[in-house]
């Protein structure tokens, strides 16, 4: 194998630029970007030719070379965040952007930041405004809550309501309580970094009120309920409920705070699902001041949600960290609209994607998937298509416990491995995440709208390794 001849056919920078697509290139994106994915290919193919032994192999990668350098320009200029078809049936899947956006609230919000807006104007009295007032009384009016505001996620929204409410102070919670939200993050480091002292009550799996009445001193701030909505801890417990907590808090002349986590606005037992207390029932008990999400049970975008008492929610829009951690206009924007659907529960369980997903029943899903099924049919995959039965879940952190009776269709490839397929699957132009369950790739047709179903149908019937092989 003569390495040298090979190296030498590589062509020059001058030669590939002069090249009439190479020139192509250039126009399309810029000479900057080519030349970086001259440099880097032509590198990468010496160290290919210096690595290889087969010389037929080293000449065909060098032959494709001006075709890598195509695909590298086009790989620096493709966006590297993109639309994903979900068929894991997860609905709230964190990795995959937890709630998804209606594409009608998309629209009207995209309309909204595009251009200019009156994010911070009052446009009634003609001079500066608050981004909150946008959906602060219709956080009031949903929850029952004297005021409202929002900043950028839950775990902030509970760093700002204990710096505001009890920096230098003590808060008390039980140790059943303190949760871990997830990637490390955890209440306790939450807390000092609000500058508040945690004091630890009860134990894990049981505390009482006398303790929280125990731990109670000159220096307490307010009391810390969490809401553990991302585990349960089943058997021999007891807990301190939120109305419980309250005749302590006002005998003491200190708030109670109820970290909700999910965070949900309409009773899911009415849809056949485990009772998730809502944040109403919450400030109705008397909390002083709650937090939830807003793309969990809510539907929403990213956002911490902080509701309860006017005078608690005045001290933290005047907290110097309230800037640090405020929403930008399109989660403004964005949840407005969800909010707005929730005026009327029908509205919000018909156009909130997250809650029409997760109380669509298992007959519907079904039909999803025998039309999901009879697409793929008529294509004539080398690959074994079947509706089966499956259980889809909400994910998120939110209802941890629960179950969704689902319907998927599963596809079991006959020229290729599962694991090949699945890796073919995620490098699509869009995307498709499915389970892999009993060797064999399974939708869950739960979480893929009846548009991704057609898309994803259309890209498994280009892919080569679900190909009928030639006789």
């Amino acid at each position: 194998m003569d390495k040298s001849k090979l190296y030498r056919s590589i062509p020059k920078v001058d030669v590939l630029l002069a090249d009439e697509e190479i020139q192509g290139l250039v126009e399309a994106y810029s000479r900057e970007t080519v030349m970086e994915a001259i440099r880097s290919e032509t590198d990468a193919l010496r160290a290919f030719i210096g690595a290889c032994q087969d010389e037929e192999e080293a000449r065909q990668k060098t032959e494709s070379l001006k075709k890598d350098i195509e695909d590298r320009v086009r790989a620096i200029n493709t966006p590297n965040m993109r639309k994903v078809i979900n068929g894991t049936g997860t609905v709230l899947h964190t990795n995959l952007g937890r709630a998804p956006i209606s594409g009608e609230h998309l629209k009207k919000a995209a309309d909204l930041v595009s251009g200019y807006s009156n994010l911070e104007y009052n446009l009634e009295a003609g001079r500066r405004g608050e981004r909150y007032s946008h959906f602060e009384q219709l956080l009031c009016r949903l929850t029952g809550a004297e005021a409202a505001m929002a900043v950028n996620n839950n775990a902030a929204a509970v760093m700002l309501i204990l710096s505001s409410l009890a920096r230098g102070g003590e808060v008390v919670v039980s140790r059943g309580e303190l949760v871990e939200i997830g990637g490390k993050f955890r209440i306790p480091d939450v807390m000092e970094q609000s500058g508040a002292t945690l004091v630890e009550v009860g134990t894990t799996n049981k505390t009482h009120l006398a303790d929280y009445e125990e731990a109670v001193t000159e220096e307490t701030r307010a009391l810390l309920k969490v809401h553990t909505s991302n585990y349960r801890i089943v058997g021999f417990t007891e807990t301190v409920e939120i109305d419980e907590l309250i005749p302590l808090a006002r005998e003491k002349d200190i708030p109670v705070i109820e970290d909700l986590g999910s965070g949900v606005l309409i009773d899911l037992s009415r849809y056949g699902l485990t009772y998730e207390p809502t944040v109403q029932s919450s400030i109705a008990k008397g909390a002083d001041v709650v937090s939830f999400s807003g793309d969990k049970l809510l539907g929403g975008p990213q956002a911490g949600i902080i509701v309860g008492k006017k005078k608690y929610i005045d001290m933290m829009k005047k907290n110097q960290l309230t800037r640090a951690l405020r929403i930008d206009k399109f989660t403004a924007a964005a949840l407005e609209l969800v909010l707005h659907e929730y005026l009327s529960e029908e509205k919000a369980v018909r156009n909130v994607p997250v809650l029409r997903m997760i109380t669509q029943p298992a007959g519907e899903v079904k039909k999803a998937a025998d039309s999901f099924a009879r697409k793929l049919r008529r294509l004539h995959l080398a690959a074994k298509i079947q509706v089966v039965p499956c259980q889809s879940q909400i994910g998120g952190g939110s209802l941890p416990l629960e179950r969704l009776e689902s319907w998927g269709v599963s596809i079991s490839p006959e020229s290729v491995t599962v694991p090949e397929l699945e890796e073919r699957m995620r490098r699509l132009p869009v995307p498709i995440i499915p389970r892999v369950v009993n060797d064999t790739i399974l939708m869950d047709m739960r979480t893929v709208t009846a548009e991704d179903a057609a898309l994803a149908a259309r890209e498994l019937g280009e892919l080569e390794e679900l190909e009928v092989p030639e006789q």
